[in-house]
């Protein structure tokens, strides 16, 4: 439970993840180190290698969720565990990698249509269980009454693991937001700066600021011509 082998990604930003992270993972890896430094996180002289663990052809390009990505990345939640904050079902990540650093979970999108996504649950007692993490999460400086399980509830449970991750119990960990550029099949973004409008209007419908987590959240944007 917990793993899901996929199929080769055909199209859209399961084909380019899986190709970035099993075939060209150095460039992922510059492009999250480069930020890190740009952000002064790191040094410019500190070296990080990062080493992924999923997707990869040799996996079945499996993707992971619940108690399973924790234990793909030999994680222990000693202080809070995922069953307390979480409902069974939860996020599925696009990337699992981990490095001297921390542990790096990836989410990628390759047209703006993927940012949008709301809360579908019919337990009530996982609807309030999400509901509260959400509302826990937005310690992170939120300003609006805005309901995080709808609109852009992707976005926003992946922050909350990691604030369950970061804040509840001290693992350092870094979410990775990977956003294709030219990816014409899927009419996404052609710039960096088209993604970049569409994340400053979903920070702000959020009401997200400066907060917190955000040397630990890091946007990479790929152009998918260096993939082909």
């Amino acid at each position: 439970m917990g793993r899901y082998p996929q199929s080769y990604g055909k199209k859209g930003s399961k084909k380019w993840i899986q190709i970035l992270i099993d075939k060209k993972p150095e460039l992922l890896n510059k492009e999250i180190i480069d930020n890190l430094r740009r952000r002064k996180i790191i040094t410019k002289t500190q070296k990080v290698n990062i080493k992924w663990l999923s997707p990869s052809e040799k996996d079945e390009y499996a993707e992971y969720r619940d108690q399973a990505f924790l234990d793909k990345l030999e994680v222990k939640l000693e202080k809070v565990p995922l069953e307390k904050f979480w409902p069974k079902e939860g996020p599925q990540w696009d990337g699992l990698g981990k490095s001297s650093l921390g542990i790096f979970l990836v989410e990628a999108k390759s047209h703006i249509g993927e940012l949008i996504s709301t809360l579908r649950a019919e337990d009530e007692n996982s609807l309030r269980k999400i509901r509260e993490s959400l509302e826990k999460t937005k310690f992170l400086n939120s300003k609006t009454e805005i309901d995080w399980s709808s609109s852009f509830y992707q976005y926003t449970n992946r922050l909350a693991h990691l604030y369950l991750l970061r804040e509840l119990n001290h693992v350092p960990a870094y979410l990775v937001f990977v956003y294709f550029i030219n990816d014409t099949e899927m009419k996404g973004p052609k710039t960096e700066d088209e993604w970049k409008g569409a994340i400053k209007l979903l920070n702000a419908y959020l009401g997200i600021g400066r907060h917190k987590l955000q040397k630990s959240v890091i946007d990479v944007f790929i152009d998918v011509s260096s993939l082909r």
